[in-house]
């Protein structure tokens, strides 16, 4: 009696009673099996389960039966499968777990002895659970898949929880003649086999679930043992006068403060929880680019740089990869965040924490230094925000080179495996945070991290957030990216100096930056900030507001910022009608038509969320301001003063055209504003504005008003420092003058703009001048400067109206002594 030929058909429905599976390929015929090579395939775990899931999908597909008889050359077996984890006694070490299969010692020995006989070897990966949107509880999240091959009864309980989520992906077949040399031994042949079996089972689980870490303590021991570490210990003994062994203690304290406890089961119960959340905060998430960085991951490093605008970013960047079947990744997590309850399930849903502050203690950032190494060697995916903290005025901030150096340190000490970056941009139309950011803006103190400020968020659960983007950008190659900025770099031979590290990183954090900017996503509340802001009193009439909002979509459809640039297609009605659900604007009744305004309490939240979007409009703008302010220019002086500020402009926006580059992003400015009537070539060949009193005019003076507050804060700082003069200011005080200034012109002249003086603006502005060459400072920290500086100053009388000019002056002239007696104080 054949037994086994009605128990495994028995055995296989009672299976599929609780099982259902997704195959990929899903279009079997793209593995390019050849019908005259006879098929063998391959298993990674000795599972019952697993072989009757095999049987039965090859079944379905049409493909060769696994327990079919299998014939190659003279070789011949009852079976086509075989498992590459042997069985092993309980005291088995790891590398036990791979013997030969006698299967594959019989193929690679036919190999061998007949040349014409040849294999095609399929290895099949089966995941139980891999379906995280389909999950919808603790207890399956607890049981999902590990990288630990698991026992009879965890087998079952996965098959009972997540059976209907089973993943089975057929591989691309191996050909055995293509892996063997004639010249091998039949040892060399087998390992040589098994080494690309076992690699490529690793590299789709790596996929899925992330490299195999050891258990956490076991991570610490091996990262204290490192040479750079045990350096760092014994120079941390001599200097403060302890023994090796009290230094090495430190040493372990600091590993384990850092250290992340991943656990699989946490991060599918995160899972569970974010999927709520996000249903109750938000009307949708929609995620673009994610293609690109799926086809990069296997068996590459990758680091998330995403632009930090929400505590909310994190979370919501972890569930969109993890959702899309890739490992979330470990992210740099402030120390302050370490709270009790949250730390610890941070901790083990992937987060590392780190101090602000490494100066003065050489032990901690070696320490720190070397689990870094470790992690992205290991090729686990990393994720840090490159601007260092969440940005309180909308705008991308300029890059913090800590983290960025020691990754960019690591790969130069070791990089056989690829390191992309990959830049985000997360995108939303109302911030959980945006109450705090306004008012630090205006000068409340920043308020610390704590437990109780955390559980308050779900007091605004009610509240509707809108939608959120997450935009993955052009990754960048960090081989790549050296080998054209600098071709030398691999004869350093990992040893790491100064003189290349300092200047990668400074290139690598500017390239990171631009890329983030260019994915930027428009959304509603953005181009309706953009509108109504650059209006006197924030209100528009209907007809002028939708007519504005259509000359930001042709401008955003015909001067493509970037490939990865997401523009806002719904119609002009729909934006303002998004805005108006989510309640950052008001509608005006009136006899003579309606108006649309900002309400108070809204304009410095609705000033971050046009500053978004900034960098996407600024050349635009820039040419909307010449032709307002002047009526008629040749096309040559346009150019000039374009290319006058652009200098400045591109380090503060990040703007992604080189200088060779805006020539022809002016052409396509230009003709987009002719087709939609906002600019003529007259009879002599000159640029004109629209008539003075037409629909036009205004609309181009109101798309010019987007730039005016960039450019009032530079025409200050010029001011300041021409009232002054060469060699009178240190950068400091320049700054803190600036900011000041700038207040008193928000009090007096604006409406509701505390992001208009922030320092950090201020503070960015100063250091461009220094790096165009404009000003330059002394060892003693003084500014000097000469005539060159007053060019931009030149240019911007092209850009601002007379009377801004004027007030700018006047408050500089007024203000000098107060301003810098107060920044004097402050310092």
């Amino acid at each position: 009696m054949n037994l086994a030929g009605w128990i495994l058909p028995f055995a296989r429905r009672l299976l599929y009673a609780v099982v259902r599976t997704r195959v990929f390929p899903q279009d079997i015929g793209e593995l390019g099996l050849d019908a005259a090579v006879p098929v063998c395939y391959v298993l990674q775990h000795r599972r019952f389960s697993n072989l009757m899931v095999l049987m039965a999908e090859a079944r379905r597909a049409g493909l060769p039966p696994p327990r079919g008889t299998l014939a190659m050359g003279t070789f011949r077996a009852h079976r086509a499968f075989f498992f590459i984890t042997r069985p092993q006694p309980l005291a088995a070490k790891a590398k036990d777990r791979y013997g030969h299969s006698p299967l594959l010692v019989g193929i690679v020995r036919e190999a061998l002895a007949n040349p014409a006989a040849d294999m095609q070897i399929v290895p099949v990966t089966i995941l139980w659970g891999q379906a995280p949107d389909q999950q919808d509880s603790l207890l399956k999240a607890l049981f999902s898949e590990t990288w630990r091959p698991p026992s009879q009864f965890r087998q079952l309980l996965a098959i009972l929880l997540h059976g209907r989520h089973t993943v089975v992906r057929f591989g691309t077949p191996l050909r055995v003649r293509g892996l063997i040399d004639k010249d091998m031994g039949e040892a060399q042949a087998l390992r040589k086999l098994s080494r690309v079996l076992r690699v490529h089972f690793r590299r789709q689980r790596e996929m899925a679930i992330g490299p195999d870490l050891s258990h956490r303590h076991t991570q610490v021991t091996a990262l204290l043992g490192a040479p750079p570490v045990r350096a760092a210990i014994a120079a941390e003994a001599a200097a403060a006068g302890i023994s090796a062994a009290a230094a090495a203690s430190r040493a372990r304290g600091y590993a384990l403060e850092i250290a992340a406890d991943y656990s699989y089961g946490v991060v599918r119960a995160f899972d569970l929880f974010l999927n709520w959340l996000w249903n109750r905060l938000y009307d949708g998430v929609e995620v673009h680019g994610f293609a690109a960085v799926a086809s990069i991951a296997p068996g590459s490093g990758i680091v998330y740089v995403p632009c930090h605008r929400s505590h909310i970013d994190y979370l919501l960047l972890s569930f969109v990869i993890f959702h899309r079947g890739l490992m979330p990744p470990h992210i740099a997590a402030g120390a302050n965040l370490d709270l009790p309850v949250v730390g610890p399930l941070l901790r083990r849903g992937g987060a590392f924490f780190l101090r602000r502050q490494f100066k003065g203690n050489a032990l901690y950032a070696a320490v720190f230094d070397e689990y870094l190494h470790r992690m992205l060697a290991r090729g686990f995916p990393v994720e840090y925000f490159i601007e260092g903290g969440r940005s309180r005025s909308g705008r991308t901030l300029a890059p913090k080179t800590g983290l960025l150096g020691m990754t960019v340190k690591s790969f130069l000490r070791s990089h056989e495996r690829p390191l992309f970056f990959v830049p985000v941009y997360i995108g939303y139309e109302k911030l959980l945070e945006g109450d705090s950011f306004v008012g630090e803006l205006a000068g409340r103190p920043k308020q610390g991290e704590s437990l109780w400020r955390l559980l308050s968020v779900v007091r605004r659960l009610r509240h509707d957030f809108g939608k959120v983007h997450v935009n993955f950008g052009r990754a960048l190659d960090l081989g790549a990216f050296l080998d054209t900025a600098y071709p030398a770099w691999q004869a350093t031979g990992g040893d790491v100096a100064d003189g290349l590290l300092r200047p990668a990183t400074r290139d690598v954090a500017a390239e990171l930056v631009r890329r983030i900017n260019e994915a930027a996503v428009a959304n509603p509340v953005n181009l309706v900030a953009l509108a109504l802001l650059a209006s006197p009193k924030h209100t528009l009439d209907e007809t002028t507001l939708q007519r504005l909002l259509g000359h930001y979509q042709a401008l955003l459809a015909g001067v493509r910022y970037g490939d990865c640039t997401q523009p806002c297609t719904a119609s002009p009605a729909a934006l303002v009608a998004d805005a108006l659900r989510l309640n950052v604007v008001a509608r005006i009744a009136h006899p003579l038509g309606d108006l649309w305004c900002v309400p108070a309490p809204q304009a410095a939240l609705l000033a971050y969320f046009r500053n978004n979007v900034l960098h996407l409009f600024a050349l635009p703008a820039l040419v909307a301001c010449l032709l307002a302010h002047n009526l008629r220019l040749p096309r040559s002086r346009i150019e000039a003063a374009v290319a006058g500020l652009y200098g400045l402009l591109r380090p503060e926006l990040f703007l992604r055209w080189t200088p060779a580059e805006v020539p022809a992003v002016l052409d396509a400015i230009l003709d987009v504003m002719a087709v939609r009537g906002l600019v003529a070539v007259d009879a002599g060949g000159m640029l004109a504005a629209p008539a003075p009193a037409s629909a036009e005019a205004a609309e181009l003076q109101l798309l010019g008003e987007t730039m005016r507050p960039t450019l009032e804060r530079h025409f200050l700082t010029l001011a300041l420092l021409q009232r002054h003069g060469s060699g009178r200011l240190t950068r400091q005080t320049l700054e803190e003058a600036s900011h000041l200034l700038a207040q008193r012109l928000a009090l007096l002249y604006e409406f509701n703009a505390p992001e208009f003086s922030e320092k950090a603006l201020f503070a960015a502005v100063v250091g461009n001048m220094i790096d165009a060459g404009l000003i330059s400072e002394d060892p003693a920290g003084r500014l000097h400067f000469d005539a060159h500086v007053t060019a931009p100053a030149a240019h911007a009388e092209l850009l601002l109206a007379a009377e801004v000019r004027q007030t700018i002056r006047r408050i500089a002239d007024a203000g000098p002594a107060h301003a810098g007696a107060a920044a004097r104080e402050a310092v």
